[in-house]
């Protein structure tokens, strides 16, 4: 197969139907939009949805589950996809994999997977569906990836995908906001962000205006919350759990750098490759420097508004849902144009 024709793609994630609208717009959404701005045909399959809405009385989800099964199997016959994108669904058995190829052998099976690699359970996810799926990508880089390569399959680092749909809006050149900084997180045991988040907000809270959201016994936010929480916001923290592993990033960092906000980033992170400290974002070492930094753009409206309209644009270059997805199908179908992405050099066979 070639790209010179309409690729047909069928999504599989959590879509969220079932938050009517209270949810966030996940990797699910960006892959569609990515599809149509290719000009290809789209279909999605909402998997934990489907399952509750098929089990009697709406919470038998074992049976549920096994019906879900059978109209995934039912949509790739129908469908006929090229490409088949398969989010977080732990309720898709393999074994329905292993169905939709032997009705559809030049069908592609990819698994997505955006969680942490040092989750023991983003491990077991990856290994349950790597002899079933002929790509798995992941949003961490490094050669950790070897470890999920069968002979059969390719693994490989996936960018943290922007849309014009939902990064639509550019902050960047406003001058009237609510918060000067802002961090929205979810904290749980062994959280390396809390601490620094504590002692920047002792160091900066004086002069600064910190928006702080679920964490350190701060109320989260969602949906439209967060949203206008994000228009609000001139600055914000890109930071993850655990920092120091190749390209990690939780989807923050393409909510703030896609909106025009200016992003402070871990230089563990190796971001640097991407993105130039003090042009296109804000890297830091430590809490010290952290804070030094966001005094600095705190104060300096103007630098604030160049890097953040740099990084901005940078990243919808590069990182934008359309262009992301051709990588993954060039990859998959090992086209001479899956070379040509500045992270290939993270995809192992």
């Amino acid at each position: 197969m070639t790209l010179n024709r309409q690729v047909r793609l069928l999504v599989v994630d959590n879509f969220q139907i079932r938050r009517y609208g209270a949810g966030r717009e996940g990797q699910g959404y960006r892959f569609m939009c990515g599809g149509v701005r290719n000009n290809w045909r789209v279909m999605s399959f909402s998997e934990r949805d489907i399952t509750r809405f098929l089990a009697p009385f709406g919470f038998l989800r074992n049976i549920g589950a096994k019906m879900m099964n059978k109209r995934f199997i039912k949509t790739c016959k129908n469908f006929r996809p090229d490409v088949v994108l398969i989010g977080h669904c732990d309720y898709l058995k393999n074994s329905s994999l292993e169905k939709v190829k032997e009705l559809l052998p030049e069908t592609k099976l990819v698994h997505i997977n955006v969680d942490p690699i040092w989750q023991e359970h983003t491990v077991g996810q990856i290994r349950e569906r790597m002899h079933s799926c002929d790509a798995i990508f992941v949003t961490t880089a490094g050669e950790r990836l070897k470890e999920w390569t069968t002979g059969k399959n390719v693994v490989g680092f996936l960018p943290n995908m922007c849309d014009e749909t939902m990064e639509w809006e550019d902050v960047s050149a406003s001058v009237d906001f609510k918060y000067d900084l802002f961090f929205a997180g979810h904290d749980c045991p062994g959280d390396e962000r809390i601490a620094l988040v504590r002692e920047l907000d002792k160091n900066v809270s004086d002069k600064v205006r910190f928006g702080l959201f679920g964490t350190c016994s701060h109320p989260a936010i969602s949906g439209s919350d967060y949203e206008e929480v994000l228009f609000s916001s001139a600055m914000a923290l890109s930071l993850n759990r655990r920092e120091g592993w190749k390209w990690y990033s939780s989807d923050r960092i393409a909510h703030l750098m896609g909106r025009g906000i200016l992003a402070f980033i871990s230089s563990k992170s190796g971001y640097q490759e991407f993105f130039k400290d003090g042009e296109d974002a804000v890297f830091f070492d430590s809490v010290e420097d952290l804070s030094e930094k966001v005094l600095y753009y705190a104060a300096n409206s103007e630098k604030r508004k160049l890097v953040a309209s740099s990084g901005r644009k940078k990243y919808h270059a590069l990182f934008n849902a359309a262009r992301v997805l051709r990588y993954i199908v060039d990859t998959v179908y090992d086209l001479p144009a899956a070379k040509e992405y500045e992270w290939s050099g993270e995809v192992y066979r």
